[in-house]
């Protein structure tokens, strides 16, 4: 799930990897170079090694245990020391448990200079009060930038307009040599000048410009004599809490800062869980240590990328605090306070970055203080999501890709990362948390937020999850069911358990309807269908119709849906292709559950009813000119990846409105890091710019089905090629935005559920393997090889191994299934069936024209075999001109 506001911020490029696939005895051998945050099994340093090898495979079942992500066990442990900064002595022994400490001193700091009693401040505007970050009443005045105490502060009330200016007036002259500013990490004032009443004039005396530090000491070229000073603020930092003017203190003297000691660990990928640090030792004044977290370098500061309790309004701290005894102590980084209501932590973290400080919160004296000497053993993460390892692992792929290898395994440890328990202190404090899912197995949205089971993230993760740990299964049901347990009694089905159940989506239900019919298609649960089958009839035939115009479309606006929401909560509304497309794929989905369960005059219904969308979508939302759908019947004309990515793939649009639309996006919307979601920027500023993998999935999937491999795989390359070269690697995105960057800032997810379409992508449509009935009680392989030599893989199926394994070699194709025991088998081979041969066991199946036993035919241009009972087959294409 996502929010919808604009980033600028700019990505960090990272290392690019090149891996290539050698035949070695009974298996390949993966050689890297430069991989991010892992460790190359071995550097390829010439072109003949590199040249060497994708055309063999290996055999079977080997080779792509190399490319599992998962940790070896629950205790994760850094990989690196990313730097140090102030008195850090031995940093490289966190590395290493159990040997030498790494230290951390700090001197203790002389007490601050202070004005005269009498003297006063006031400032051009002040913001007014509120209950601040922590829920608590506070005040902005100008007075606060003088009365000694950091945690308060001056807050102008003119966002992003300047000057912003602050006064202050002592009772008499004083001579000064300088003053400090401090500031703080919501924005620090970058450029300011300080002015002097001298002889009754101001004269300027110190000019600051590109400061980025919270404690600016400002020494004047001369002392001076002088009663009032001013400051003058010309611009600030630009931060999620907006672009103000914030001054915590200003001291009558010039104080530079002791750099306080820090110390950084790479963990070499995100990780999720509690983090873990074993203290050694301590001096006797309880020295704090302040420990921020980021997924990206980019964003690792003094703060971290994100904590719930900022998100929530509580605490607001921004780090996570420990007071050290001097004794030492084993603390595991649980979410609550040390010492009443100071020292506070908020627990569990998705990261790949750990920066400790010794230092502590004004706030939390004096059950931690800002100095002393602290000693550490080791850093660690107690990891608490699905631990994927190659034994766990029930459904896998390979190819002769090793980029599409790494985005297949970087998806799957995705997954893994936001597969976890369901805990009341670890989900979204926006009133997330269900007693109904407490202690179940979940799939979260993403692994540091927002931690809270979306089902629109579960039309794509979910199919992750069956193709990887059919085992967790569950995860999903226990999501689905939930949701519908809290359906409203409208029929209207929650897209969460954020907001009490009751955050106003306008799609999420129709992803219930699809989610729920995939679950059933990949595990067979015919009692999961059966229970929930009222809660389907609800939703279709009492909310949607209420929502429905004269036309037949879904219009956003009727029955007060004005307001409501989707999945990035764009400003959409009236009849929408994307609301009107997944209303059709919806509706043949339910229908299928219908006839599953044998309810043939539903399952009738609904596949009329969606005739009916399909033919007014075709009708009222198609663009002659532009050759697409388009986004919207009403406002400026524009074009989405959604709604014609969908209309592919749930058969609204025909072979010519299918080339076409595809072909709008190719022209309007590729970049260098996938393709953007929009053509135009007439939704937002930016929306061109922006790709969301989530989106995506429907058109890579869309371009398979209609034969447009090629431009699949590129599609596929630019965008995870991008995500996996780039910080923190590996893992994939919530959102891309301009020039690749993270598309909200600190805020974005790097670690995201619903951006792993590439796996069920590549499992179903490039090595071609997916279900036809539930249960895999019938299946089809339909390859897609496009430039890919060979490719083999292992789907879990309620019956057994589903195995399939393809080679493309100049004009021969020869492709090896195994199929289960209780399911019967398609297969299409690829290619013009009409100039081809196919031959099983060197037995003619196909000769060109005719089939030799009567089950081959020619099917969509391609030779098709299908009811392959349960046993091993093997058939070979050759193309005959």
């Amino acid at each position: 799930m996502t929010s919808s506001s604009a980033s600028q911020s700019a990505a960090q490029p990272g290392p690019r990897r090149r891996t290539v696939m050698a035949a070695a005895g009974a298996g390949a051998v993966a050689l890297s170079v430069g991989s991010p945050g892992t460790s190359p099994a071995a550097a390829v340093t010439s072109a003949d090694a590199e040249a060497a090898a994708v055309s063999r495979p290996p055999r079977p079942g080997t080779g792509w245990q190399r490319y599992v992500q998962g940790p070896a066990s629950r205790t994760v442990r850094p990989v690196r020391v990313l730097g140090s900064t102030g008195d850090v002595r031995n940093p490289q022994a966190l590395l290493k448990p159990g040997g030498a400490a790494t230290t951390l001193r700090r001197p203790q700091p002389s007490p601050a200079p202070r004005w005269p009693e009498g003297t006063t401040a006031e400032a051009s505007s002040t913001h007014a009060g509120n209950n601040g970050n922590d829920g608590q009443p506070r005040t902005y005045d100008a007075a606060n930038a003088i009365d000694g105490n950091p945690d308060t502060f001056w807050n102008d009330d003119t966002l992003a307009a300047f000057p912003d200016v602050l006064t202050i007036t002592m009772p008499d002259a004083r001579q000064l040599s300088g003053i400090t500013v401090i500031s703080n990490s919501d924005g620090v004032p970058t450029a300011f000048t300080v002015d002097a009443w001298v002889n009754g004039a101001w004269k300027t005396v110190a000019t600051v410009t590109d400061n980025d530090v919270i404690q600016r000491a400002v020494p004047f070229a001369a002392s001076v004599s002088t009663s009032r000073m001013r400051i003058t603020v010309t611009a600030v930092q630009d931060t999620s809490r907006g672009a103000f003017t914030r001054i915590n203190e200003v001291w009558p003297e010039p104080v530079e800062p002791v750099v306080a000691p820090s110390v950084t660990v790479d963990f070499g990928k995100v990780v999720v869980g509690y983090p873990r640090i074993r203290f050694t030792s301590a001096s006797d004044n309880s020295p704090g240590v302040r420990v921020a977290f980021s997924e990206t370098q980019q964003f690792l500061t003094d703060r971290s990328d994100f904590t719930r309790s900022d998100q929530s309004g509580g605490a607001g701290r921004g780090t996570d605090q420990f007071a050290v005894p001097a004794k030492g102590a084993d603390w595991t980084d649980h979410k609550g306070f040390q010492a009443g209501d100071k020292v506070y932590a908020d627990g569990l973290h998705g990261f790949r970055y750990l920066r400790i400080t010794l230092d502590a919160l004004d706030s939390d004296a004096p059950a931690a203080q800002p100095w002393g000497t602290v000693a550490i053993d080791s850093v660690s993460l107690d990891f608490t999501a699905y631990v994927g390892t190659p034994g766990t692992y029930r459904g896998w792929f390979l190819c002769s890709d090793d980029d599409l290898n790494r985005y297949w395994y970087g998806a799957a440890y995705t997954n893994e990362l936001v597969t976890d328990t369901f805990r009341q202190d670890d989900v979204d404090p926006r009133n997330a948390w269900s007693a109904s899912l407490e202690g179940k197995l979940v799939l979260h949205d993403g692994a540091k937020r927002d931690r809270d089971p979306y089902v629109g993230d579960l039309a794509v993760s979910a199919r992750t999850l069956y193709l990887t740990h059919d085992d967790t299964a569950a995860a999903a049901r226990n999501v689905l069911a939930d949701l519908a347990d809290h359906q409203r009694a409208d029929g209207w089905i929650p897209p969460a358990s954020i907001s009490s159940y009751t955050l106003p989506l306008f799609d999420y239900p129709l992803w219930w309807v699809t989610c729920s019919w995939d679950y059933v298609l990949y595990t067979g649960d015919r009692a999961y269908a059966a229970q929930y089958y009222p809660n389907l009839l609800k939703v279709l035939d009492t909310w949607y119709p209420s929502v429905t115009d004269e036309a037949g479309l879904l219009s956003k606006g009727l029955n007060d849906t004005g307001g409501y929401g989707d999945y990035a909560f764009l400003g959409r509304t009236g009849r929408i292709t994307y609301y009107n497309a997944l209303y059709v794929q919806a509706l043949k989905d339910a229908a299928q559950l219908a006839r599953l369960l044998g309810h043939s005059a539903d399952a009738t219904r609904w596949a009329q009813r969606a005739d009916t969308v399909t033919e007014a979508i075709n009708t009222h939302l198609w663009d002659a000119a532009a050759g697409a759908y388009l986004d919207s019947a009403t406002g400026p004309a524009r074009h989405a990846q959604d709604g014609n990515a969908l209309a592919v793939t749930a058969g609204i649009a025909d072979a010519d409105r299918s080339a076409s639309a595809l072909a709008h996006l190719d022209g309007t919307t590729q970049l260098p890091y996938g393709n953007a979601f929009m053509d135009n920027d007439t939704l937002f500023d930016g929306a061109s710019e922006r790709v969301y993998a989530f989106t995506s999935y429907p058109e890579i999937e869309a371009r398979f089905i209609t034969g447009r491999a090629d431009s699949a795989l590129d599609q596929i390359r630019r965008t995870y090629g991008w995500m996996d070269s780039h910080d923190p690697g590996i893992t994939n995105w919530e959102g891309i935005g301009p020039d690749g960057s993270l598309y909200e800032d600190a805020y974005t997810s790097m670690a995201h559920g619903w951006s792993t379409g590439v796996l069920p992508a590549l499992t179903h449509q490039l090595l071609g393997a997916r279900p036809t009935s539930p249960g895999y009680a019938t299946w089809e392989v339909r390859p897609n090889p496009s430039d890919v030599a060979w490719a083999q893989g292992q789907l879990p199926t309620p019956h057994g191994a589903l195995r399939v394994s393809w080679q493309n070699t100049g004009n021969t194709f020869r492709l090896d299934v195994d199929v289960p025991d209780g399911t019967r088998a398609t297969v299409a081979l690829p290619g013009n069936g009409h100039t081809m041969t196919v031959r099983s066991r060197n037995r003619l199946m196909w000769d060109g024209r005719h089939a030799s036993d009567g089950r081959a035919s020619i099917v969509d241009g391609r030779v098709t075999i299908p009811g392959l009972a349960p046993g091993t087959y093997t058939f070979t294409a050759r193309h005959t001109g």
